[in-house]
């Protein structure tokens, strides 16, 4: 936008707050770092606040490398479910926590539970139908990172293995250690993944042989390979380092409009899925209303007056 296009939109804008509420840019002080997490009440998953906005989800079994079992699949689920609709909350950071490895996968002492459970029903239909209903609730836990209008960024360490995989083609950005590697697992336990990798991995990289070498053989594959078809963006040399960039980024994100933010992911999920005509018309029924909100004009006019714009609540 030119200087002039600027000045002209921002004097209209400047006549419609005249007869406005005063924006949130006046109303917001900058909030206090503050932990406002305690309203989540997790067992397998450990919550924290680094930074104003910011959410920090960390996998808490460490004991089993973090391997995912009922209790952690479901949480995942019902943790990002929640964080959707937390107006403290505007930016996800995952990461693997403590324990050695980001998540060596499915917990195999979990499978044989449900195998148990498999075993006490003998018509195969209403087997069918136990397992049609598990594999429904682990897709939906998967699925709740991408339905999560708050971006999620993820930061992987050491093995990243099977449904770790699966969950992290959910995210937003995804970041890892030098030292991490990853495998589709599935193939080496006598399954095809079904819980999102297959479909949401190729379109991640946009490298179908790769992803179908992959998936064919479960390979392990080292973080150079990962940031070089582009399922990685950033490879950091160390833990340390690695949660440091990602919750900068984070910080970054969290300093900018939640509706434009919130609204960019929305059509970026939607576009994945439709052409590009749907794509343009589902941004412009989006617009229609953002460029009404308070955000908009608070961020002209903060860049009219060489100001950091601050965003309520969303």
């Amino acid at each position: 936008m030119n200087r002039r296009a600027c000045s002209v939109l921002f004097s209209s804008f400047k006549t419609m707050a005249s007869s406005r509420v005063p924006i949130a840019r006046n109303l917001c002080a900058a909030p206090p770092v503050q932990s406002g997490t305690e309203k989540y009440d997790f067992k397998t998953l450990k919550l924290s606040t680094p930074s104003p906005f910011v959410v920090h989800v960390e996998f808490n079994r460490p004991e089993r490398m973090n391997a995912f079992n009922r209790q952690l699949w479901t949480e995942i689920k019902d943790c990002f479910e929640q964080l959707h609709n937390d107006p403290d909350c505007r930016v996800v950071v995952l990461s693997g926590g403590t324990s050695k490895h980001f998540t060596a996968g499915i917990d195999l002492f979990d499978m044989m539970s449900l195998g148990q459970q498999l075993g006490a029903i003998e018509e195969v239909g209403r087997r069918g139908r136990l397992l049609e209903g598990t594999i429904k609730l682990y897709q939906d836990c998967i699925s709740a990172l991408e339905n999560c209008y708050k971006p999620v960024i993820v930061a992987v360490h050491s093995a990243c293995i099977g449904a770790g995989l699966n969950l992290i083609t959910a995210a937003d950005v995804r970041y890892c250690t030098r030292d991490a590697w990853f495998s589709l697992k599935e193939v080496d336990i006598g399954l095809a993944a079904d819980v999102g990798a297959l479909q949401r991995f190729p379109r991640v990289v946009g490298n179908q042989s790769w992803v179908r070498e992959l998936a064919f053989t479960a390979r392990k594959f080292a973080s150079e390979e990962a940031h070089s078809h582009g399922l990685v963006s950033r490879v950091f040399d160390t833990r340390e380092a690695l949660l440091g960039g990602a919750i900068k980024l984070a910080e970054e994100i969290a300093s900018k409009s939640p509706i434009a933010v919130q609204g960019t992911k929305k059509n970026i999920v939607y576009s994945a899925d439709h052409t590009v005509q749907e794509g343009l018309d589902h941004i412009r029924q989006t617009n229609m209303l953002n460029l009404q909100s308070e955000d908009f004009l608070n961020a002209i006019m903060a860049s009219q007056n060489k100001e950091t714009p601050v965003f309520a609540k969303l």
